[in-house]
């Protein structure tokens, strides 16, 4: 599967909120996330991410493992993606460390995800905060199961991301793991606990 994704940067998010919340009901959640590599930085060399994610909502916690392969579009950054949920991460976390692989950064976001259909699609919108980097974003994705349904499904979810107020200036394809680690840089180093 692709996952079809596009990410801006909201610069009116209470805005935002409020027309997500006439699509939906919002569901709060922090997500836990470290990235793995080998020493050598070959996945981050080949575009690929290997991470654990642990969730918790308000009711519950999860954990999921995924895997996303190199870029196959690279206006919006899309990757394919194979992901997994784990009954036990710091199991995975020890598997993962005896065949070779190494954390490479770990931190936290804040999360409010909706998920409703448009276009005929199911899509999920998630307005994100990193406590590491300024501002708001806001991320709408879909899944699609091969390369050439990715333009289609991209231009439904710019569409929706248009009606939400995002416009052309508002997009990026920075990845937050580059972004966190260019603030921390910044900072002289400083790992906080994700």
């Amino acid at each position: 599967m692709i996952e079809a994704e596009l990410k801006a940067y909201v610069r009116n998010p209470a805005y935002v909120l409020g027309k997500l919340d006439q699509k939906a009901e919002g569901r709060v959640e922090v997500y836990r996330d470290t990235y793995y590599d080998e020493p050598s930085g070959s996945l981050d060399a080949r575009d690929q991410e290997l991470r654990v994610r642990t969730i918790h909502g308000a009711n519950s916690t999860r954990s999921v493992l995924t895997y996303k392969g190199a870029r196959v579009d690279s206006e919006s950054g899309s990757k394919t993606e194979h992901e997994t949920r784990v009954d036990n991460p710091e199991a995975v976390h020890a598997m993962l460390r005896g065949l070779g692989y190494v954390p490479v950064i770990a931190f936290q976001k804040r999360c409010r995800n909706y998920e409703f259909s448009s276009h005929g699609r199911g899509l999920l919108a998630t307005l994100v905060q990193i406590p590491e980097i300024e501002g708001t974003f806001l991320e709408v994705e879909t899944m699609v199961p091969e390369d050439r349904e990715l333009p289609a499904a991209l231009d439904d979810v710019r569409s929706v991301m248009s009606e939400l107020g995002i416009h052309g200036d508002d997009f990026t394809t920075e990845m937050y793991t580059d972004a966190v680690a260019a603030r921390r840089a910044l900072d002289g180093g400083a790992t906080p606990p994700a």
